[in-house]
């Protein structure tokens, strides 16, 4: 038997099955080898080298100690390919303070040739995790997500070398990874069409066309921040999808601009190429960093949460695919016993079920952030007219909110809580209706801060409205 640093993980668990409870003793890092999903999926790709990497375990002790259980436990002999001291960082804390001090230099405006030559000499492998864990940290120790934003594209370039081999191999049909790469997938073949005009004037017609087609990967970037990213957020990880978000708008203002532009035939080519190299980054993204870093933190239970209203946002191109599940009952949020039952109001007793069917039947949208912050409530109406799912629910407002306005919630969050203002307004005009959008700060007898109440309407028609009809006039 020959082991070494590109040994891969999932051939020495086939070879020798008692191996997994074995590195599962030797550092808490292993636990995840009893998640049969990332067994199928990462385990596949993932080598000896990696492996040491993601415990922060010294390669060569990993090495010889499981040459040494193999032993032990079989009577085989086991070479070893050890492997030379080059002065590579293996451990995964000094891996993470090296690439904050990579990225702090081309934030600095160090050569990104320079810098990536660094990374070369000093990390061999780099973990989606780690560059997650490294983007937490620059934002947590001051680094505005705006500015991790603008350098994102640099910063996986100088990672892109060892990113190459994090694409994520497949996975069971109607896995929320597996649905969101089949919409990447479509969106690639409608880049192809695109990149595929030879000239976008003479073909305005077909190229708006297509750009409108595209557009529906809104859906795609809509399930990610109401049903991924507060998952992410409950395991700790928050910076990176902020700066995700961010890259998002991002894109929806270029393609609304580029949409425009075209249906009036005054779209350039400059423009229309870097619409479709954002949406390709984006992908690469997703499946080199996001959803490997996403397979290796979440367990079963938190991608049932995914999936439970993930119809709700809906899906892009593509029907949603159901076979996927991976316990025999259907994830369910059990509600506290509080919620359960009837509740005496101050002017009347409802059900549980007739509060809810009376929430959901208002003429306009409501949720509900309670004194912490959390979003607690949002009404299940018909046609709502901004998308939620329960992926929000538990999740702080401030990261429900696109990065740039984050500090215009945290402003009326204030002067409510201050007793300063009692509601704030606004209103919108999006795609042709008239939207109205209020907020109240809700107080309890006392006058104590309870929460905020947002409410939502459509008062297109209601501001057409002229003269009177009466009750008596209704048929």
């Amino acid at each position: 038997m020959h082991i070494g640093p590109k040994t891969k993980l999932d051939e020495l668990l086939c070879a020798y099955p008692f191996l997994k409870d074995f590195l599962i003793r030797l550092d808490p890092h292993f636990k995840t080898l009893d998640n049969p999903l990332l067994r199928k999926t990462l385990g596949r790709v993932a080598t000896l080298g990696r492996v040491a990497m993601v415990g922060g375990i010294e390669l060569n002790k990993l090495m010889d100690d499981i040459a040494a259980e193999i032993t032990r436990r079989t009577g085989e002999g086991v070479t070893v390919e050890r492997e030379e001291q080059t002065g590579i960082i293996t451990g995964s804390e000094q891996r993470i303070e090296a690439l904050k001090e990579i990225i702090k230099d081309l934030h600095k405006g160090v050569d990104v040739k320079t810098v990536k030559q660094r990374f070369l000499e000093l990390i061999r492998d780099v973990a989606p995790t780690e560059i997650a864990n490294m983007e937490q940290r620059l934002i947590s120790e001051g680094m505005p997500e705006e500015e991790v934003k603008r350098l994102c594209d640099v910063h996986v370039e100088v990672f892109k070398e060892s990113l190459e081999d994090k694409v994520v191999p497949g996975l069971p049909a109607g896995h929320p990874v597996h649905t969101f790469m089949l919409e990447n997938r479509t969106a690639e073949g409608i880049v192809t069409q695109i990149q595929s005009l030879h000239d976008i004037g003479k073909g305005k017609e077909l190229l708006a066309s297509l750009l409108e087609k595209l557009s529906y990967i809104n859906l795609h970037y809509v399930r990610k921040e109401n049903q991924l990213f507060p998952i992410l957020e409950a395991h700790g990880i928050s910076g990176p999808s902020k700066v995700m978000w961010a890259l998002h708008d991002d894109i929806r203002m270029m393609m609304k601009d580029v949409i425009e532009k075209a249906g009036k035939g005054r779209v350039t080519p400059l423009e229309v190429k870097t619409l479709l190299q954002m949406v390709n980054d984006m992908i690469y993204k997703e499946e080199h960093i996001l959803f490997p870093m996403a397979l290796e933190t979440l367990g079963d239970n938190d991608w049932e949460k995914v999936k439970t209203g993930e119809e709700e946002v809906g899906f892009a191109w593509i029907k949603p695919i159901k076979e996927w599940r991976p316990s025999e009952e259907p994830y369910q949020e059990k509600l506290p016993p509080e919620k359960v039952g009837s509740l005496t109001l101050d002017t009347g007793l409802l059900t549980a079920e007739q509060i809810n069917l009376l929430l959901k039947h208002l003429p306009v949208d409501i949720s509900f952030v309670d004194e912490q912050d959390k979003v607690a409530y949002y009404s299940q109406t018909e046609d709502r007219i901004f998308p939620r799912s329960p992926g929000i629910i538990g999740r702080t407002v401030q990261n429900c909110h696109p990065p740039k306005s984050v500090h215009i919630v945290n402003k009326i969050l204030e002067e409510f809580k201050s007793g300063r203002k009692d509601s704030s307004e606004f209103w919108i005009q999006m795609r042709g209706r008239f939207i109205h959008i209020r907020y109240f700060a809700m107080r309890d007898g006392r006058g104590n801060y309870r929460g905020t109440l947002e409410v939502s309407q459509d008062v297109t028609s209601i501001r057409g409205l002229e003269g009177q009809k009466r009750l008596l006039e209704w048929d």
